[in-house]
């Protein structure tokens, strides 16, 4: 991913408003950001329990999505569907988003199971492993899991549009 700028974050949201796009907490850190390493940009809001973004580059320009989740998570080992990731009790959660458009004000979301640390690009890339451990073996290669990732985060996406 390219780096990418507060201004740049705030405009490419496409499923909230404006005025909620200026208000949410952008993370502090982006001049610290390893950008080689991520395929989107997410991130908590830690002011806002069960709120999280996601900044996707797709097609030549930014997708900013707005996630609610419930806090807590399940009692069980779940697999995130971006990053294909089996962790511990909580550390998957179903994002949910609003659609884009008349469908999202008309209150129609659609959700995944993903990450709760919005890491799904270093679990891809073997640069971070789940406090579960490896648990299942896979035969991909890294760059395949970072391709299989890329793919999952872009049907995701699209949801958001159809």
């Amino acid at each position: 991913m390219e780096p990418v700028t507060e201004k740049e974050i705030r405009s490419s949201f496409v499923n909230c408003s404006k005025g909620d796009a200026k208000r949410l907490n952008v993370p502090r850190n982006l001049a610290e950001t390893d950008w080689e390493e991520l395929d989107f940009l997410g991130w908590s809001d830690p002011s806002y329990a069960g709120r999280s973004y996601i900044v996707v580059p797709r097609e030549g320009e930014l997708i900013g999505v707005a996630l609610k989740h419930e806090t807590g998570g399940s009692d069980r080992a779940q697999m995130c569907t971006i990053c294909m990731t089996t962790h511990s009790r909580g550390n998957v959660s179903l994002m949910t988003a609003s659609k884009v458009g008349d469908s999202g004000r008309k209150g129609n979301t659609v959700g995944t199971y993903m990450c709760t640390d919005l890491a799904c690009s270093l679990y891809a890339r073997g640069k971070k492993t789940p406090a579960l451990g490896n648990r299942y073996r896979e035969n991909l290669t890294p760059e395949e899991r970072v391709v299989r990732a890329q793919e999952n985060l872009n049907a995701f996406v699209e949801r958001l549009y159809t």
